[in-house]
């Protein structure tokens, strides 16, 4: 029995999913969150549309969003599947790290603490550069324009919502979370 480089990947996400949801038994409760339609509209919307995007079907097959970006190579593949994997664990690395202070969605938790170790020492939003590396390593994998396209549309989101993220924590925390800032990077270690 052989099985494909493209059903391992899926098995990352889902146990990525998997793991995602059980963790999301424990979190402190908020004291500020997004209004539902706006959470909807700019973070799950995306992710519907990415998951559609980057599905492996032949939906896209001879369509411009079919057509490859990387030519098709085993080693591209096992790279793109490598890199999903790192990323997916770098993810879950930061949503241990963070524990009861983790949200889905833009939220000041009750007794919320400032994180600083772990994969916060590297960047500020951790999950954000784990899930992107992972969806980034998917696209690669696929080879396929509709994947990143996919990855683009996750990366606006997560900016869009970092950036309301980044507000919030500069008013509850204060001078701390801007020379927390100062020191690190949004997501990508010294870069961006």
């Amino acid at each position: 029995m052989q099985i494909s480089i493209t059903a391992l990947a899926v098995g990352v996400w889902l146990l990525f999913l998997f793991y995602w949801l059980w963790s999301a038994r424990r979190v402190k409760s908020s004291t500020r969150g997004e209004p539902a339609l706006s959470r909807f509209l700019k973070y799950w919307l995306p992710i519907i549309v990415t998951i559609v995007l980057m599905w492996p079907a032949s939906w896209y097959q001879g369509t411009l969003l079919g057509m490859r970006f990387v030519p098709s190579a085993l080693w591209l593949a096992v790279l793109g599947l490598l890199l999903a994997a790192a990323g997916l664990l770098f993810a879950c690395w930061a949503r241990s790290i963070l524990g009861s202070n983790w949200s889905a969605v833009v939220q000041v938790k009750q007794d919320h603490e400032l994180i600083e170790k772990g994969p916060y020492r590297y960047v500020r939003h951790p999950i954000y550069t784990g899930i992107l590396l992972g969806l980034f390593g998917t696209a690669v994998l696929l080879g396929e324009w509709r994947a990143l396209i996919g990855f683009a549309i996750m990366f606006v989101s997560f900016w869009r919502k970092l950036r309301l993220e980044e507000t919030w924590l500069g008013e509850y925390f204060g001078p701390k979370y801007g020379d927390y800032m100062k020191r690190v990077k949004a997501l990508i270690p010294g870069v961006l």
